[in-house]
């Protein structure tokens, strides 16, 4: 299947229901499934290339993090945090795996999308049985996670696609070498027209919520719960790292590899925060490691 099915599931939160959208690649009856999660201000057009290539052996499910792109925003802000979303994609996966033999699923996750996989996977009877995490540890710098917070919280408009696309790529330099061809497609996943005719970023600027309200003293909290549920992980792992990544340091990376599911680092040169896996160099690790 060359073009992927629009579907969605519906979700709980504290708050009441909401639709989670997500895109399904290849064979529907296809028992092997790979699930794939963005980062924070992504969508799920980001695996389009990845799930493209590995459609062949995966059914390839592909979710928009609710408050992103065509899902539904959240009524309570303060349930934009990582436990939310692991109980989403419980939801999505029991949708997906439902006339399965119990397979499980594999997962790719970039950055915010590494964090919803080690908290998933760190639970008891979790269904990941093998996990790339892309270019994100458990390591939460308060000065990074305030930046974060005021950068996704801004309303920035634009008044034609060309000057958001120049938006896009500017933020985005730390991706790393692409086409324009590539920076045009990247950029059209995360941007939509709004009525009075201007272009904006695709996503819930209540985003922003969770991050204004932490503390050092949270995110020390927070950043202990990410080890102790990393430890906890036992599936196979790969770890992926942009040369140049400022979220995931080469310490970091190193001290991961000691620790949890141990897992094997490829460092992608050239590459800061984070690595699309759009490009056939990228997507043949993915492929190596997932396919075993």
């Amino acid at each position: 299947m060359s073009e992927p099915k629009l579907k969605s599931v519906l979700c709980s939160s504290p708050a009441g229901l909401h639709r989670m959208a997500y895109k399904e690649w290849g064979d529907p009856a296809n028992t092997r499934v790979l699930v794939c999660v963005h980062g924070v201000t992504r969508v799920s057009g980001d695996f389009d290339a990845l799930a493209r290539a590995l459609s062949d052996r995966y059914r390839v499910v592909c979710p928009d993090v609710v408050g992103r792109g065509r899902s539904d925003k959240l009524r309570d802000p303060k349930l934009y945090v990582i436990p939310q979303y692991v109980a989403d994609m419980v939801t999505l996966i029991a949708r997906v795996t439902a006339h399965g033999d119990d397979e499980g699923v594999h997962w790719f996750g970039t950055s915010m999308g590494g964090l919803i996989g080690i908290g998933l996977a760190s639970l008891e009877g979790s269904p990941i049985r093998r996990m790339v995490i892309n270019d994100i540890g458990p390591v939460l710098d308060p000065a990074a996670m305030a930046r974060i917070g005021d950068y996704i919280g801004q309303d920035i408009r634009f008044k034609t696609f060309d000057e958001g696309v120049m938006y896009v790529r500017m933020v985005s330099t730390p991706f790393g070498p692409h086409s324009d061809a590539e920076w045009d497609k990247l950029a059209r996943d995360v941007l939509v027209q709004r009525s009075d005719g201007h272009w904006a970023l695709h996503y819930d600027l209540n985003l922003a919520a969770p991050f204004k309200a932490l503390t050092p003293e949270q995110v020390a909290r927070d950043q202990a719960q990410l080890w102790a549920a990393y430890d906890a992980i036992r599936c196979p792992t790969l770890l992926v790292r942009g040369e140049q990544s400022d979220l995931l340091s080469r310490a970091t990376a190193e001290e991961m590899t000691r620790r949890g599911p141990r897992p094997e680092i490829k460092e992608i040169a050239g590459v800061g925060h984070a690595p699309t896996f759009v490009q056939p160099a990228q997507i043949a690790i993915a492929r190596e490691f997932l396919t075993g």
